[in-house]
């Protein structure tokens, strides 16, 4: 009953950095995967909600630009994407053309 409980509170979590607390928060869809996008300004803040396999997070960079061009219809900056805390980390920054 604990470890559901624990389940259940870690998969709904999308506290976003510091500087992204003050700022809406927009959840989308893409390629079946769920994400929490914060944006400020002319960067998004992606938070990857789901579980996934190891064998489909090679996939979770290309989905975290098209999620943060998605909730913010701005377009993503070329190579702007950044992990935040490792390369298989739920969370990352995406860098926006907006206008």
């Amino acid at each position: 009953m604990i470890s559901l409980l624990a389940l259940a509170l870690t998969s709904a979590c999308a506290t976003p950095s510091p500087g992204f607390l003050s700022v809406p928060r927009q959840d989308v869809v893409v390629g079946g995967t769920r994400f929490a996008v914060f944006r400020r300004g002319n960067e998004a803040e992606v938070i990857r909600l789901d579980t996934l396999p190891r064998a489909e997070l090679a996939a979770i960079p290309d989905r975290m630009v098209r999620a943060a061009e998605q909730a913010t219809g701005c377009t993503p900056i070329a190579h702007s994407f950044r992990a935040v805390g490792g390369s298989n980390s739920a969370v990352a920054r995406v860098n926006l053309r907006c206008g």
